[in-house]
């Protein structure tokens, strides 16, 4: 009996040493696994690759301006013909005037303003932007859409008394309309009719307006025009005037008579710089008469 209380007495110590040991043993597992300070950096290092892939972003090419012209009559050569057919507007004239007006679409007033054609405030009772143009800052027309300021373009001629004459052209004579405008009153460039011309020929508008008509294309043939020999007078300067003569321009007559070029155009009522030969300038502002 003695030795079997002996084997079992053995038998309980090695059991419980050996639960002691691996309960030791699974405090330290325990205690060894939890570490949040890694998790932290790698959450940062995240952040840092995101960053650097926003600064990776390359900006956008400008397209050539033949490009953006094309475009242009590609959006907006449906319109223009509509017009024309209601309005009997060429459909030529109102795209190269959209096209020079508003930079192909590209302009300061047409982005903000969806005005095309520069049209100015004048009776107009709805939105408005005010814009820098020959003045500081003059009121002009705003647009909900584009197409808007196409059809008050049509009406803008249509309705306003000094430009009747336009429609007693023939609707495809493109050359008459542009140098009608520009003889209205629509723009104070004197080579407004030949930059309507040239755009409507480099990229051939006119068959737009062939479409609407139904006649045959023809490309009309340059105007010749003969050349206009000013009569220079004699004596440049008298009783605080100026003839103007070949080469002069507003600075180099300013300079000339010591004065600012602002002061000798508002001697003479001029609304740009634009001179010819031959022309009286007042150069002092006691000279009450044009004539001499």
């Amino acid at each position: 009996m003695n030795k079997k209380k002996i084997i079992l007495l053995a038998c309980i110590a090695i059991f419980s040493v050996s639960c002691g040991s691996s309960k030791k043993v699974a405090n330290k597992a325990k205690t060894t696994t939890s570490r949040p300070a890694r998790v932290k950096k790698i959450s940062r290092e995240v952040t840092q690759v995101k960053k650097a892939k926003k600064e990776t972003k390359q900006p956008l090419a400008t397209l050539p301006y033949k490009d953006k012209v094309r475009n242009y009559i590609f959006e907006y050569a449906a319109i223009a013909k509509h017009e024309m057919k209601e309005y009997g507007i060429p459909a030529s004239i109102t795209l190269a005037q959209g096209i020079l007006e508003s930079g192909a679409g590209y302009g300061e007033l047409t982005g903000k303003a969806n005005n095309h054609f520069g049209i100015k405030c004048h009776d107009w009772t709805g939105e408005r932007v005010y814009h820098d143009d020959d003045r500081s800052q003059e009121c002009f027309r705003k647009y909900d859409k584009a197409s808007h300021s196409f059809r008050d373009h049509s009406l803008f001629l249509k309705n306003r008394k000094r430009y009747e004459k336009l429609f007693t052209y023939k609707i495809d004579d493109y050359k008459s309309w542009a140098y009608g405008l520009r003889a209205a009153g629509y723009a104070t460039d004197k080579k407004y009719p030949v930059k309507l011309i040239s755009i409507i020929e480099k990229y051939q508008l006119f068959k737009y307006d062939s479409e609407v008509t139904g006649k045959k294309v023809v490309v009309q043939k340059p105007l010749i025009k003969k050349p206009v020999t000013p009569i220079i007078q004699k004596s440049k300067t008298v009783k605080g005037k100026y003839i103007v003569q070949k080469g002069d321009t507003l600075y180099s007559i300013s300079r000339r008579y010591n004065i600012e070029v602002s002061e000798l155009k508002s001697y003479n009522n001029l609304r740009d710089n634009t001179i010819a030969i031959g022309q009286v300038l007042k150069v002092r502002p006691d000279s009450d008469s044009d004539e001499f």
